[in-house]
């Protein structure tokens, strides 16, 4: 009873210091169960969704409990990021990275001797360098954070050798509890995740990983220059990430934007490190209103006001799917996740990952072709997502072992429940002319073959083979050859066609395939909807989940703008991102309520006590000008 009380008693410790420091007024129901955990001492694998809260699940009880909090992350800048914003929140905290000069290392290490902090960043890495496991106990370092848990796992899509360097100093201080975090585990990820830390009988907290604020839509490429215009247009200057799958394409893409007027740039592992590092600040600074980078982008960035996300080719996994799409939204509000494939990028990050297994394999690498097999097993799951015409919501949730109910109406933010895909009337009769064309070729040739026979192109190779004279030649010839191809690509994604491997992959019909020819199985095929007209594009922009963001509009407005200009202004001389200042929600709240004093100031979510002495003047400063 004594301990019940003890830990209700802490509790209420924690939620003060939440609404005194970050300006929240309670705790999420997981963020709670968590951060009871680390208040009594049990180690708890946490999986929330991006956005979802979990920094604080290991910084609210680092504001009440005795000792440094060791926090493990994979990336400098998101370290910095989190430090810099603590800081703003009046939390003591610093990060010891090789980014520091001697001079601020040894301020931070002298901060923890005098016990003035309490929380603790650093990289998996420097947990075995320089005696730094034997200053733990010196510094009071009484528990460990691991951040993007899921980088431990052999099944995990990021798998990131350092971080095994956490099992060092486990087994060096077996005594710390550990709360282990992460956005992108599935079941078994989990479970390995658990082993491989060694955690002691812990409580694992799955949240829901449906985003209901973010609206998915997946849509054959055609001219992504243009597709990717269209977007923008949406989102006029907000912030967006469009990620490609080859560095050419980041800078070709990129450099072509910016000739349109947009405020865009490349990133990629390519180029020069102060080059990237640039593109990173500005983005964070809002000197940028977009970014075409390769999946080196991202995890890093904790910009919370990013509307939309752009995907110009096939991700190799539904995990990296979720976690980059997750990049959008963060503050709660509406944003925009849309993806162009082709039957090309599967075929490309195939025959990436069996060269890569071939090359590791060729070094002796144990275990490679198991790692290929799961890649491509991803990969497949990937390509079954983007041709699917389910829920987008319900195949993301399930992928990752949760039910989701569609409703009635369907979900509303994606673009299947929204009706943007059209389906083929004749579904199985054009099915069947595929498949049939596809015997016809003797399953010897790809689809650009296939599609070439069943539109009746004369081609050289055509003619080679004498496929003029089959009887499915030209059975087709209605259909453009894009419609054609993605009918194709959904056919291989609902299993009635097979793509062998090799440097000349050939379609091959599957049993299922045969059934559908037989006429023993239905068959849907889709199509992209018509573009929807202005006055509907509007209401189509983020589906439902309009609702979720208050809309200003006259002199809240104009308010709203100011205080954003205000925001980057203070940003820039405190050489912090914009967003750390307040997010976007929390300046709409402002402009919304426009409080007159710190009282009223304190009433807006996101604004804690440390902010409204030191930010609040010239915020409300600029309300009362208005």
């Amino acid at each position: 009873m004594v301990e019940a009380a003890s830990s209700l008693d802490a509790l209420q410790r924690v939620r003060a210091a939440v609404k005194a420091h970050f300006g929240f007024d309670g705790l999420r129901p997981l963020q709670e169960e968590a951060i009871g955990c680390v208040l009594a001492g049990r180690d708890a694998l946490v999986v929330l969704p991006t956005g979802g809260g979990k920094s604080l699940c290991y910084q609210a009880p680092a504001l009440v409990l005795p000792g440094v909090t060791l926090v493990v992350s994979p990336l400098i800048s998101l370290m910095q990021d989190q430090v810099a914003g603590l800081l703003e929140d009046g939390v003591p905290a610093a990060a010891l990275t090789s980014a520091l000069d001697r001079d601020k290392k040894r301020r931070v290490e002298s901060q923890l001797e005098r016990g003035e902090l309490k929380l603790l960043y650093c990289s998996p890495e420097r947990l075995v360098g320089d005696g730094f496991l034997a200053r733990l106990e010196r510094w009071n370092v009484a528990r460990l954070a691991i951040d993007e848990a899921h980088c431990i796992s052999h099944w995990g899509h990021d798998v990131r050798p350092d971080y095994r360097m956490i099992g060092e100093l486990r087994r060096a201080r077996p005594d710390l509890p550990v709360i282990a975090l992460t956005a992108t585990a599935t079941p078994r990820v989990r479970e390995d995740v658990a082993a491989q830390l060694g955690l002691k009988e812990p409580t694992i907290l799955v949240g829901g990983f449906d985003r209901p604020n973010l609206c998915y839509r997946v849509k054959p490429r055609g001219d992504i220059l243009q597709q990717v215009l269209e977007v923008v247009a949406r989102h006029a200057d907000r912030a967006g990430i469009v990620y490609v799958q080859r560095r050419a394409d980041a800078d070709d893409l990129a450099a072509r934007l910016k000739e349109r007027g947009v405020r865009a740039a490349a990133y990629h592992a390519g180029m020069d490190p102060s080059a990237r590092e640039s593109t990173q600040e500005r983005f964070l600074a809002e000197e940028l209103d977009l970014v075409v980078a390769t999946v080196a982008f991202g995890m890093g960035i904790d910009r919370s006001d990013v509307r939309f996300v752009v995907h110009a080719s096939l991700p190799k996994g539904v995990e990296q799917y979720s976690q980059e799409t997750g990049r959008a939204g963060r503050d709660g509000d509406p944003a925009e996740c849309v993806m162009y494939y082709g039957g090309a990028d599967f075929h490309g990050w195939k025959n990436l990952i069996v060269a890569s297994a071939k090359e590791a394999l060729a070094s002796g690498v144990e275990g490679a072709m198991q790692d290929v097999d799961d890649a491509l097993e991803r990969l497949s799951d990937m390509w079954r997502f983007a041709t699917g015409a389910t829920c987008r919501h319900k195949g993301l949730c399930e992928h990752f072992g949760q039910a989701f109910a569609v409703p009635p109406g369907g979900c509303g933010a994606c673009d299947v429940c929204l009706s943007e895909l059209a389906v083929e009337p004749d579904s199985r009769i054009v099915a069947q002319k595929i498949l049939s064309c596809v015997v016809r070729c003797e399953q010897r040739f790809g689809a650009a073959h296939v599609c070439d026979v069943l539109r009746g192109a004369s081609t050289e190779r055509v003619r080679r083979y004498a496929h003029d004279r089959l009887s499915t030649f030209g059975l087709l010839k209605e259909h453009p050859a894009p419609k054609l191809r993605n009918w194709i690509d959904q056919l291989v994604g609902h299993g009635h066609l097979r793509v062998t491997e090799g440097e000349y992959p050939v379609l091959v019909l599957t049993r299922s395939g045969a059934e559908v020819l037989k006429g023993g199985l239905d068959v849907l095929l889709h199509a992209p909807a018509a573009a929807p007209s202005r006055a509907r594009r509007k209401s189509l922009e983020s589906g439902s989940v309009a609702d979720a963001e208050v809309e200003l509009s006259g002199a809240d407005a104009d308010l709203f703008e100011r205080l954003r200009a205000l925001r980057r202004d203070m940003a820039r001389e405190r050489g912090v991102p914009p967003y750390l200042i307040f997010n976007d929600k929390t300046l709409r709240e402002m402009a919304r309520l426009r409080p007159g004093d710190e009282a009223g100031l304190l009433a807006v979510k996101g604004v804690g006590e440390a902010k409204a002495r030191d930010l609040g003047p010239a915020f409300l400063a600029a309300i009362a000008g208005t």
